[in-house]
């Protein structure tokens, strides 16, 4: 094992979410942090989404400057602004005034004072004087008992019951098609079920099932089945309508990007990692979306207002139909049994293949015949040449006569 790799292995470093917050939190840009380390905004970029590692040095460098940042005290500020977990079950976008604040790109916000500021020196506390009597130290409260841990299934089955309603009229939003709109959800709750120990232990199940549901329900191949190629033939009625006509208009980049922000609620920040894109072209995005609505909707050029007929256009949807948590458990099941036969079967036919070819190989070189060739040269052949159909029937005509000549020079007996 080399130097570097030995420095990567004992330099372990957080999720790809994680690093991305604490460089937020911290009010540090890319390119501060490309040029601490000694590479670019996109490897930094890069490092964020997760689609690569640093290595060796820059790994070792990475991680001490995401442990410094993650050391830092929050503020007052900082704590307050941190939004409770949601309580109700079943919400489709949260209302705007519990909606975490939002930051524009084109204002940097300051390190806050009491992060760069030294901590103050600890003074000791006065030793108690001697043959003194000390007071007794009340005895600790007992914790209250815990509530039991939930099994697999069922924190399945409370997430799919918390978060797939809203998940599929927030996707029908995106699509303007109920049944597609069921599929993505029902599928992306079949990749968490396969997925469970990833998912479990992530900051945000609902955000890792919605990321899913959200590719699969905008991939461009769903444009080649011809059962999704059409909106659906009852649109919602009224105001609502105009606003999703307007939605649908939109790129699906532009389109995803508002209504994560807008409608669901979420920040800049979190908007970005989501998307896979930079906090500047999101925020780019929101604006031309924004813009691009009021053109249609003049109304809705105020943000609250527009959250207000999101919400409004979501719940005047088609009602979802959905399947069962087992169902959807034992769905997924089914389909991970199915590929993984399907799979086996490939690769056995495939070695079956290989070993019938294999066994009827030539084992050594045979050389292909030579095509024929015209000779030169040679003397024409000088014999009888061969008799045609009438030459065979003039002589057979003369074998079968008695004698040969005319019959006047035969003698004839009396």
């Amino acid at each position: 094992m080399t130097q570097s790799t030995a420095r990567s292995a004992t330099s372990p470093l957080p999720s790809p979410e994680e690093r991305r917050r604490l460089r937020e939190a911290s009010a540090v840009s890319e390119q501060e942090v490309a040029t601490a380390i000694g590479v670019t905004p996109a490897t930094v970029r890069s490092w964020e989404t997760g689609r690569t590692n640093p290595r060796g040095r820059k790994r070792e460098a990475y991680a001490k400057l995401l442990a410094a940042w993650a050391n830092e005290p929050d503020t007052p500020a900082e704590q307050s602004s941190k939004s409770p977990a949601p309580t109700a079950t079943g919400d489709t976008l949260p209302p705007a005034h519990a909606r975490r604040p939002k930051q524009s790109h084109a204002t940097t916000r300051p390190r806050p004072a009491a992060k760069r500021a030294a901590r103050p020196p600890t003074v000791p506390a006065d030793p108690a004087p001697p043959h003194t009597a000390q007071p007794r130290t009340p005895a600790p409260a007992p914790e209250p008992p815990r509530p039991p841990a939930l099994t697999a299934d069922e924190a399945f089955d409370a997430l799919y019951a918390y978060a797939a309603p809203a998940l599929v009229r927030q996707t029908y939003l995106l699509t303007g098609r109920c049944r597609l709109a069921q599929e993505s959800v029902e599928r992306a709750f079949h990749l968490a079920w396969q997925r469970w120990p990833e998912v479990a232990v992530d900051r945000d199940p609902a955000g890792w099932v919605r990321a899913a549901a959200y590719d699969y329900a905008m991939s461009p191949w769903q444009r080649l089945r011809r059962t999704h190629r059409a909106l659906d033939s009852t649109p919602v009625d009224g105001d609502p309508s105009k606003l999703l006509d307007a939605l649908l208009e939109l790129p699906p980049s532009y389109r995803r990007t508002l209504l994560l922000y807008d409608g669901v609620g979420l920040d800049l920040p979190e908007t970005a990692a989501e998307t896979e894109a930079s906090t500047p072209a999101t925020a780019n995005r929101v604006l031309h979306a924004r813009e691009a609505l009021a053109e249609r909707c003049p109304e809705l050029g105020v943000p609250e207002t527009l959250h207000e007929e999101l919400t409004a256009l979501a719940l005047a949807g088609p009602m979802p139909q959905l399947l069962a948590a087992q169902a959807v458990r034992t769905g997924s099941e089914r389909r991970a049994r199915f590929w993984t036969r399907a799979a086996i079967a490939v690769t056995t036919l495939i070695i079956g293949a290989t070993m019938l070819t294999l066994a009827n190989a030539p084992t050594r070189y045979e050389p292909p015949l030579a095509p024929g060739q015209e000779v030169g040269g040679v003397p024409a052949h000088n014999g009888p040449q061969r008799l045609t159909a009438r030459d065979r029937q003039l002589r057979a005509k003369l074998l079968s006569e008695p004698a040969a000549g005319p019959e006047r020079l035969v003698p004839q007996s009396r």
